[in-house]
């Protein structure tokens, strides 16, 4: 008898606006995990790497690089989600809460938000507003994502469409709630690696961040599965090479790992990401792939309370197999510029 106990994932009409998705699996995350990340991506912002500066500034210790937290959390969701997706179409409204330590426990939960099945009749647009907790039940992250899911049956009917409305930008007013208040006399800036406070960056700087990183097959694997994330796209050779792309695409987490680790190299006190506020995953990424990075600064902003740090935001843009130095994004015609492989809209903390 055949088997019907595995799970094949949730496919687009599988999904009801509303619906409350709980995931597996608890993960407790570990000083292993930081020291893998670390590998993986070389970021190399000071209060994540040392719990000595972390602790003079006001820290208990080092906290977890902020997407560390968010994969860990975003994993959880890929079995529920995005087993079946073709593509994770972008990012809103993504807070970061609660600073998470080595020893934290870490889950996920799901609301389905938004429904739409796409023009070709095969795939459809699936929203959700995810939610990570810690061990105590207190909320570490929250954010919304759109994927393109595939239909089991072509021939089933369509949900009514929603689309959900989604803020522009997180308000200042919102920011740097994972911040403990931050003595900045005892932050060593010599030690951070960067002279640069909150008030040196103008809105409409443009950084070129200078440095790439080629993207090994081995380690875009060991990233995603570090995070329990099991999306086929990422894993499964023998399926892709019949796909549209003929072979595994790297999980978009792992690209935006690798600018913001790029982006300490002129950005090196912007310790926190504290907001997503929109993204887009413009093209894919695949092994061999070289990734740049540069930035753009959108806007500054004082955060209400808030005497010891800043906020910027900032343009994170993901470049494939060129050099920055153009600061590449759009074509005259509105269109992304080859190569682009990242937008992303962000709010980043820096001392003042």
């Amino acid at each position: 008898m055949a088997g019907t106990k595995t799970n094949a994932g949730n496919f687009f009409e599988d999904f009801r606006y509303g619906q409350i998705i709980p995931h597996a699996t608890p993960r407790t995350v570990t000083d292993g995990d930081v020291a893998l990340y670390t590998a993986l991506y070389g970021s190399r912002f000071a209060v994540q790497s040392a719990d000595t500066f972390a602790k003079a500034i006001g820290y208990p210790r080092a906290p977890l690089d902020d997407l560390l937290t968010f994969h860990v959390v975003f994993g959880k969701t890929t079995p529920d989600i995005s087993l079946n997706a073709i593509a994770n179409l972008g990012y809103a409204a993504c807070r970061f809460l609660k600073p998470v330590y080595p020893g934290d426990t870490l889950s996920s939960v799901s609301e389905v938000i938004g429904l739409k099945e796409n023009s070709n009749g095969e795939t459809g647009t699936v929203y959700v507003r995810s939610t990570g907790r810690n061990q105590d039940g207190l909320i570490v992250l929250e954010y919304c994502r759109w994927v393109m899911v595939r239909k089991r049956d072509k021939a089933s009917p369509p949900p009514e469409a929603v689309v959900p409305k989604l803020p522009d930008r997180v308000e200042p007013k919102d920011l740097a709630l994972a911040i403990p208040p931050l003595d900045v006399s005892k932050y060593d800036f010599a030690l951070a690696g960067s002279p640069h406070r909150w008030g040196d960056y103008e809105a409409g700087e443009k950084i070129d961040h200078v440095d790439g990183m080629t993207l090994e097959e081995a380690e875009h694997q060991t990233a995603t599965r570090l995070y329990q994330n099991t999306a086929k796209v990422h894993f499964n050779q023998h399926t892709e090479s019949k796909g549209r792309f003929g072979k595994r695409i790297v999980y978009g987490g792992v690209v935006i790992s690798l600018v913001r680790a790029l982006s300490y190299n002129g950005l090196g006190n912007a310790f926190h990401l504290a907001a997503i506020n929109g993204g887009r995953h413009v093209a894919p990424t695949f092994a061999g792939d070289t990734i740049y990075a540069w930035s753009e600064v959108l806007e500054k902003a004082e955060i209400p309370g808030r005497q010891d740090v800043g906020a910027l935001r900032v343009r994170l843009v993901g470049v494939k197999n060129q050099d920055c130095s153009s600061l590449p994004l759009k074509t005259p015609g509105g269109d992304y510029a080859e190569g682009v492989v990242l937008d992303l809209d962000t709010w980043l903390v820096l001392p003042r």
